[in-house]
């Protein structure tokens, strides 16, 4: 088996991955800031407006598992291009679009597109870089994430001081036409012949979606009545889905890779730190105006260390998780976190732009160096036929983290205690669980793989025999 792809192919694959990748990470944030304009241009409510951000992640959450599968059958390169491609049109027509309803009907469109490039996004990166190589190429991609997410509210900004706002996303078009003609530089693991389970992916898309339109509708004031009665719907469509899916040979939610402890410890420390670092980003800007006075400005310029930290921190991390445990690695991460998110909430009453500033740096540096390697143990420790399922997972953990930490964070604004220390030190406290079930992994027996299970062996284990 061919151990990645050859220079310099691979660095053509890598470009087309990177730029894929931020084009619908930057499409999935740019409209927020656009969302004023779009109400008034549109003649709708302003909390009407706000379903062309939620539409866009709801549906990315709910597909990213069902497209993994589609992966795995149709072809890892086939799901990716098809992706970028209906991503582009539906892009395009978000150029013309003229009322509300067909705005969200095509950004429903872009987040398909999305959930399909996205999903087998991380199995690709498996295909492109060698097994020795594979933290180095998730570390790049992490940050590839994180900055595109961060760069995204500057970018819609800068396009609507020049411009209308239907070219906030018009904008992107030119870019991924030029990630679909580099995707032609990726590799294209063979298509495998076997049966798509249909009802298995409407389930888990339904489980997802209810669950989350449940809590945000909960925690936005609506009928309590209702919202508890949709997430229980949910949470009975999931009991189902769950019993039905242990009895699949590779299941849409991949509970075959979750029965194995390393990579459940890594599922749930993912979910924790994602919850806890959207808690603290959505947090602080009402924190920053509400208590210190803070300027829109002066806000995004003291959150602005945490993105630019963890630049330089995530390939590095990316690069010592080829050699260090990610065990290791995720605990002194969370270490880090934890200490930084309390600083954060011990602020003093006359903080300056240094004190938030510094305080930020430290925490995006502590979630840099446990994201990466995090995910190189989720994608290394499965089995190669079984890598997008791997990459799937990744990628929904993320959405439901965030989305997680998005509802938290609603609700203590709702309780009156969503402006002060309580968010940041809620974040320690998902902060510490992430680094418990990180330092859990390095107990010989979660961490050495039985022989049958072993794959790309990660740094500092070996395989029993």
């Amino acid at each position: 088996m061919i151990d990645g792809l050859p220079l310099p192919r691979r660095y053509v694959a890598i470009g087309a991955i990177s730029a894929g990748t931020a084009l619908v990470i930057i499409d999935g944030g740019i409209a927020t800031v656009a969302l004023p304009t779009i109400a008034r241009d549109l003649h709708v409510d302003n909390s009407a407006v706000v379903a062309v951000v939620t539409v866009y992640q709801l549906i990315l959450a709910m597909m990213i598992l069902p497209f993994a599968g589609l992966g795995d059958k149709f072809g890892l390169k086939r799901t990716y291009q098809f992706g970028q491609a209906v991503f582009t049109v539906a892009t395009l027509l978000c150029f013309f679009a003229k009322s509300l309803p067909f705005l969200l009907v095509v950004r429903a469109a872009q987040a398909l597109g999305a959930a399909a490039a996205l999903s087998v996004s991380s199995a690709l990166i498996r295909s492109i870089y060698p097994a020795k190589q594979l933290g180095r190429g998730l570390g790049i991609n992490s940050v590839v994430v994180s900055s595109s997410a961060a760069l995204a509210p500057t970018i819609g900004g800068l396009v609507l001081g020049i411009a209308p706002w239907p070219w906030v996303f018009a904008s992107a078009v030119p870019f991924a036409i030029l990630s679909l003609i580099l995707g032609r530089a990726l590799p294209a693991p063979q298509p495998r012949d076997e049966p798509f389970d249909v009802l298995g992916a409407v389930l888990c898309a339904s489980m997802i979606g209810l669950v989350i339109s449940g809590a945000e509708s909960a925690v936005h004031g609506d009928s309590p009545v209702v919202s508890a009665a949709i997430v229980a719907v949910g949470v009975a469509i999931g009991w189902f889905f769950i019993r039905r899916e242990r009895g699949e040979a590779k299941p849409i939610l991949p509970i075959d890779l979750l029965a194995r402890p390393v990579i459940a410890l890594s599922a749930i420390g993912a979910y924790t730190a994602f919850t806890a670092s959207m808690t603290l980003l959505l947090s602080t800007p009402f924190r920053l105006q509400h208590g210190y006075g803070f300027t829109a400005a002066e806000v995004g310029a003291a959150i602005a260390p945490w993105p630019l930290t963890n630049m330089i921190v995530a390939p590095l991390a990316g690069w010592l998780s080829d050699r260090v445990p990610a065990g290791l690695l995720g605990g002194i991460g969370m270490g880090v976190s934890i200490v930084a998110l309390t600083l954060i909430a011990l602020l003093p009453v006359d903080a300056t732009y240094f004190d938030i500033a510094w305080r930020m740096a430290l925490c995006g540096s502590g979630f840099g160096l446990f994201l990466p390697p995090n995910a190189r143990l989720i994608i290394g420790s499965a089995p190669r036929e079984r890598a997008a399922a791997a990459g799937g997972l990744v990628g929904t953990v993320r959405l439901v983290g965030q989305t997680t930490g998005a509802t938290l964070v609603a609700a203590l604004l709702a309780m009156g205690v969503g402006a002060g220390t309580t968010p940041p030190l809620v974040a320690a406290g998902l902060a510490l669980v992430a680094g418990l079930c990180s330092l859990a992994r390095l107990r010989p027996s979660i961490r050495n793989p039985r022989s049958e299970e072993a794959e790309d062996e990660q740094p500092g284990t070996q395989v029993s025999r």
